[in-house]
Formats: structure tokens, C-alpha cells, sequence
């Protein structure tokens, strides 16, 4: 490796030749320790002092001799025979400019090193311009040129007259031809309309009978109610049905229900013909979710209460009410079945709400609760209460499982809520779970309440009650909707299984 040591430093020389001053030369850098082992994979091999390794020749102190030209390369590129001109440049041509005295040798064509075009310290001189100066005044303006005709702008060149004559006949053509299509076009669109024209009225011929579900529907809508509950911005809708000339009016207790709970919730009665007015609670039965208010209304229409005992599976009914908040609602169906037990969901009904319901198919929807279900004469049947739907999706519609409180059991409990404001039901005093044993069904007792009826009447726990006097019982809530459809006081016979062996024992019901 070179050190500061090995290079020589030499004075630039000037155009005339004399030294210039001294290049600026950089302090050395100081050198680092170099490692022995580093030193001995990358320094030189021993013996060697430069950069490289000595050249043949180098040992005589003499330079070793160019090998001679190939003979094609000299006969390609060599000078021809018999020829003195040489390829360097001139003297004093190599980065210098030449003296004033140079004399040019016959490498250079007479004056050629005079030229400003070869001679690189040529000054730069302002030349004339490449083209001659018009012979006109500069201020005067340019003359126009020739105008181009309407032929040469739309044909790009010149046309004869009969050439023009015959495109103008064509376009004449032409145009007459769209005007005389546009006018048949607008004439026939003319024809279809006929500002004079009548259309002929004929007289209805929809055939409805007394027993029809319009003519059902039209006596019964203004005897149906929406009832509506507010509680600040906040509220909700149901339905009930006009049971007396008073203004009673008798509905679901989960519709009623946070109006009466809620301070200052408001409730009002919305009539078929828009009237709205204050309702009133008078009473309410949560056990079997019914209740009535009352509406301070002159002459309403007053609904025909039926019997529901009479209805058997297959019966034509129809509900009324305002499912979803759409007031005077008509739907219809038939009776699915009666007597089939239901215990309603807690919201509203103190979680302990057991009907003896109507099932139907006639489409019910939340907000039809408390409204009418009529027969094919018009008399109300039962109350609209409940429905099933497929999972637990809030606010599910009606799948064709809709259930009814039976109007017999809904006038009972209505007539002692308006005399009284209250409802008291027969009790037998268990708790009871639904068992079966694969062959029957019944309700096993759970429990028995001292000093209720089912104590003085001797049943125990673990009993298995399957009959309420003529009714079966399956389940538990069949055997709640068997005794409280008997009145307090009465003696019923009730048949039950006790370690495997039937028996009749008598119970005196009394009140809840």
C-alpha cells in the first residue's frame, strides 16, 4: 500500500509555461493499527514493494518491448505506404493555446487554424441572420389571404355547379321525406287520445250476504277501539271491544297495564269514526289478563256478546283490531281448537297468566290484543290475547297461532270488574309440574299450601292429579285453568295417582 510518502507533487504550468501557484494539498490521515491477521490475509505477498506485481523487464531496469502489430490489423488500420501525414495533432494543440507565431504544417488546410469555427478560444459574435430581410416595411401590415369557399370548408376541395345542384336536390330530398314521416307519426299519436270519450258505469255486482265477512265486519268495526297509553314521548296500542252502552270497554290487562303503573302515563279510547277520548281503568285481572276501562262517550255502539261453549273446531271466525297500530283491522279464519291452555309471557300479566284459550288461524298481530273475535253472525266469541311464533324474535308476526280468551269466561270476570274493580278465582293450593310416564299425562303436586283445599282434602306431595271432575288434566297448566274455571266453594272431585294407585278425593275450593 502507497503511503503520503510515494507520491510526488508536481506545479501546474500556465499557458506560457512558467509555475503557477502551489495546489492545495490535504493534511495526510493518520494511519490505524493494522491487525496481523488482517495483514496477512490482504496485505501484499513478501517481496512485493508497489501496487503490483514486477513486469518482465523490470528486473533490467530496461521496458519491456510492445510485441509486434499483427499483420491484418496493420494492413486494416496501419498508415498507407509510401505516406508521411500524421493522425496527432499539430504542435501546440495538446490543452494550449498556439502562439501568435505558430506556423501551421501541411496537416492543416491553409488559415484552418485562424477559423473561429475550429479555434475552441473563438470569441462569440452576434452573426447575421440565416435569411434575407423582406424588401417590406416593417409597419406595414400583412396582406390577407385567400378566402377558402363553403365547397373547399365542407369537401375539402372545389366542386362544380352541378356537383352543388345535385347534393342541394338530394338534401331537399331528404328533408322532406323526415317532415312527412314526423306528421304521420304526430297525426297517429293523436288518434289514441280522445278528450270526448265516457267510460260506461255499471252497477256493483259484489253479492254480500247478512253472513258475509264484509257485511259481519261492517256492524261490528265501530263497536272496536284502539286503546293507546303515553307515557311522556314514549308509548304503545292495543284494542278493545264496547261491552256496554256506558262506555265500558273490555280489554287485554298487559294493554292497560303501564298505564296504570307508570305516573302520569295517559290513556285514551280512539273510536272507528277518529274520535279520541280519556279512558279510565275500572279494574284489571292479571290472572287471566283482562281488564276494563271506562270512556265517557254518548251512544256508542255497543258489540253482541255470544256464547264460546258453541264453538267447535272448524267454526268461521273473525278478528278485529289494530295490529300494529292500523286501526280497524279485518282478518279471518276458523276455530283451530278450543279449551287448549296458554300461560302468557310476564310482561303484563304478573307472570302467572293462564287462559283456557281459543285457537285460531285468523292472522293476529301485536296491537290486536283485547280486540274482537266474532263468529259468522257477528257475536263476539272471544278477546284476542296471544300469539306463537317461530323462536324468540321480538315483535314476531302472526304464523296462523293465535289464541283467544273465551268470551264466556271474559263476561264472568268483566261483570264482577265493573261491580267491584276486582276478580277473585278458586283455588286448590299446590304448585304442580307436568310429568308423564309414557303412557299417561298428569300434573304431579309439588307442594301443598297449609290449610289450602287440596290440605283439608287429604292431598299430599308427589301426587299425580290427571282429572278435574269430567276434565282431564295433562299438564299443570290445564290442571290451573280446570279449577279456576269453577266457582269458589264448590265441591269437586278429583282423581289422582299415588305411588302407582288411583284415587277420588273431593276438594272444596276456595279463594286465591
Amino acid at each position: 500500500m502507497a503511503t503520503s510518502q510515494d507520491h510526488d507533487f508536481y506545479q501546474p504550468l500556465t499557458t506560457e509555461g512558467h509555475p503557477g501557484p502551489p495546489p492545495f494539498v490535504s493534511k495526510p490521515a493518520p494511519r490505524p493499527t493494522v491487525d496481523p491477521a488482517a495483514a496477512q490475509l490482504f496485505g501484499r505477498p513478501p517481496g512485493v514493494l508497489g501496487a503490483f506485481a514486477d513486469q518482465p523487464g523490470e528486473a533490467t531496469g530496461e521496458p519491456a518491448a510492445a510485441p509486434p502489430t499483427p499483420e491484418a490489423l496493420a494492413a486494416a488500420f496501419g498508415r498507407p505506404s509510401r505516406s508521411d501525414e500524421r493522425l496527432q495533432r499539430p504542435p501546440g494543440r495538446n490543452g494550449s493555446r498556439p502562439s501568435a507565431g505558430l506556423v501551421e504544417d501541411g496537416f492543416w488546410p491553409q488559415g484552418a487554424g485562424r477559423d473561429p469555427w475550429r479555434d475552441p478560444w473563438a470569441a462569440a459574435v452576434l452573426g447575421a441572420p440565416a435569411v434575407g430581410q423582406r424588401d417590406v416595411d416593417a409597419d406595414e401590415p400583412p396582406r390577407p389571404g385567400a378566402r377558402l369557399s363553403v365547397a373547399e370548408v365542407l369537401f375539402g376541395r372545389r366542386l362544380s355547379n352541378r356537383a352543388l345542384a345535385t347534393l342541394a336536390a338530394v338534401a331537399l330530398l331528404i328533408g322532406g321525406f323526415g317532415g312527412l314521416v314526423g306528421r304521420l307519426t304526430a297525426e297517429g299519436g293523436t288518434l289514441l287520445n280522445d278528450p270526448g270519450i265516457t267510460l260506461a258505469q255499471v252497477q256493483p255486482s259484489i253479492d254480500r250476504p247478512a253472513g258475509s265477512v264484509a257485511a259481519v265486519a261492517g256492524r261490528v268495526l265501530p263497536a272496536v277501539v284502539s286503546l293507546e297509553y303515553r307515557v311522556g314521548d314514549q308509548g304503545g296500542f292495543g284494542s278493545g271491544v264496547v261491552i256496554d252502552g256506558h262506555g265500558y270497554v273490555l280489554t287485554n290487562n298487559h294493554v292497560v297495564a303501564p298505564a296504570a303503573d307508570i305516573p302520569h302515563a295517559t290513556l285514551e279510547a280512539v273510536f272507528s269514526d277518529g274520535t279520541r277520548l280519556p279512558a279510565r281503568i275500572v279494574g284489571r285481572d292479571p290472572k287471566t289478563d283482562l281488564a276494563v276501562v271506562k270512556v265517557e262517550v254518548v251512544n256508542p255502539t255497543v258489540a253482541q256478546l255470544g256464547r264460546s261453549s258453541a264453538l267447535k273446531p272448524g267454526d268461521p271466525v273473525i278478528a278485529i283490531g289494530s295490529p300494529l297500530g292500523l286501526a280497524g283491522t279485518v282478518t279471518s279464519g276458523i276455530v283451530s281448537a278450543v279449551n287448549r291452555p296458554v300461560r302468557l309471557e310476564a310482561e303484563g300479566s304478573n307472570g302467572n297468566a293462564v287462559i283456557d284459550a281459543i285457537q285460531t288461524d285468523a292472522a293476529i298481530n301485536p296491537g290486536n290484543s283485547g280486540g274482537a273475535l266474532v263468529d259468522g253472525a257477528g257475536a263476539v266469541v272471544g278477546i284476542n290475547t296471544a300469539i306463537r311464533t317461530l323462536g324468540a324474535v321480538e315483535g314476531g308476526g302472526s304464523i296462523g297461532l293465535g289464541f283467544a280468551i273465551p268470551i264466556d269466561t271474559a263476561r264472568t270476570i268483566a261483570q264482577e270488574l265493573i261491580r267491584t274493580g276486582h276478580y277473585q278465582h278458586a283455588d286448590l293450593g299446590v304448585n304442580a309440574a307436568s310429568v308423564t310416564d309414557g303412557k299417561s299425562d298428569g300434573a304431579r303436586v309439588q307442594n301443598v299450601q297449609q290449610g289450602s283445599a287440596a290440605a283439608e282434602a287429604g292431598i299430599l306431595e308427589n301426587d299425580v292429579i290427571t282429572k278435574v271432575g269430567n276434565r282431564t288434566v295433562g299438564t299443570a297448566d290445564a290442571l290451573t285453568v280446570a279449577i279456576r274455571e269453577r266457582a269458589i266453594g264448590e265441591r269437586v272431585p278429583i282423581s289422582l295417582v299415588r305411588d302407582g294407585r288411583p284415587l277420588v278425593v273431593t276438594v272444596a275450593l276456595k279463594s286465591d
